[in-house]
């Protein structure tokens, strides 16, 4: 793939990503992701303002949501169309590297989290039934845990079938291009410029909304913050229906 080919699928997947950033903007409900907050350490910060509470639960969950549709939208399919693997529908593998060599099933995360024994357990299990599958074929099966940024790389041991790469070795490892990590992010260019204008109108779109309604829900009269019954609503043993 050249480089005006790459720009242009960077820049289509960066539109998807905004686009489904809107879209997951405009479909947010306040009482949803204001019920998995700590009221009492808003109470404790000494926050006043109903606009202060709403801004940090929505960036808290709008950094966390961006993170998984970043990597849908935007690394997983720019690693497997220049890789020219084939998407699969294998729980826990995202798509599959067949050469006249060997097999590579890739499971791709956005970051280098560490996976927990239990999750290497179920990866590995994951990479097994691929390989199963592809048995058939008689090639060497080689599963990655792929991390689209980082600097986590790892070799299989006993109790874990595959191995890690991370950042430039995963970019390098899947292309042939130890630059390639690199021209990820050169070649945005202006793009996330023009895109977020419309993203940040939306979300103080949302501010707006979010911040009446928890005036009118969970603050007093005279526009003081109702704390219990905030606490009631996050922390009832049975959900408080508002009037």
């Amino acid at each position: 793939m050249d480089s005006d080919q790459l720009e242009a699928l960077i820049g289509r997947c960066l539109l998807d990503f905004y686009e489904r950033r809107l879209q997951k903007m405009r479909e947010l409900k306040l009482r949803v992701f204001l019920r998995r907050k700590n009221p009492y350490l808003f109470k404790a910060l000494g926050i006043q303002r109903a606009s202060e509470i709403v801004e940090r639960v929505l960036d808290d969950y709008i950094s966390a949501s961006d993170e998984t549709i970043f990597g849908d939208a935007f690394f997983e399919p720019i690693a497997r169309i220049v890789s020219e693997g084939k998407a699969s529908d294998a729980e826990g593998v995202d798509f599959v590297i067949e050469t006249g060599e060997r097999i590579t099933a890739i499971a791709l995360k956005s970051g280098p989290n560490i996976y927990n024994a239990s999750q290497k357990k179920r990866q590995s299990q994951e990479f097994n039934a691929v390989r199963s599958r592809l048995y058939k074929l008689h090639k060497p099966f080689d599963p990655i845990l792929g991390h689209a940024y980082g600097r986590l790389k790892t070799e299989p041991t006993k109790d874990r079938l595959y191995r890690d790469l991370s950042g430039q070795a995963f970019w390098t490892e899947i292309t042939g291009d130890s630059s390639f990590y690199l021209k990820l992010i050169r070649l945005m260019k202006d793009l996330p410029a023009k895109y977020k204008k419309e993203y940040t109108s939306a979300k103080d779109t949302a501010i707006n909304r979010f911040t009446a309604e928890f005036i009118k829900d969970f603050c007093h009269a005279d526009g003081g913050i109702h704390w219990e019954k905030l606490v009631h609503f996050v922390s009832e043993d049975r959900a408080t229906k508002l009037a």
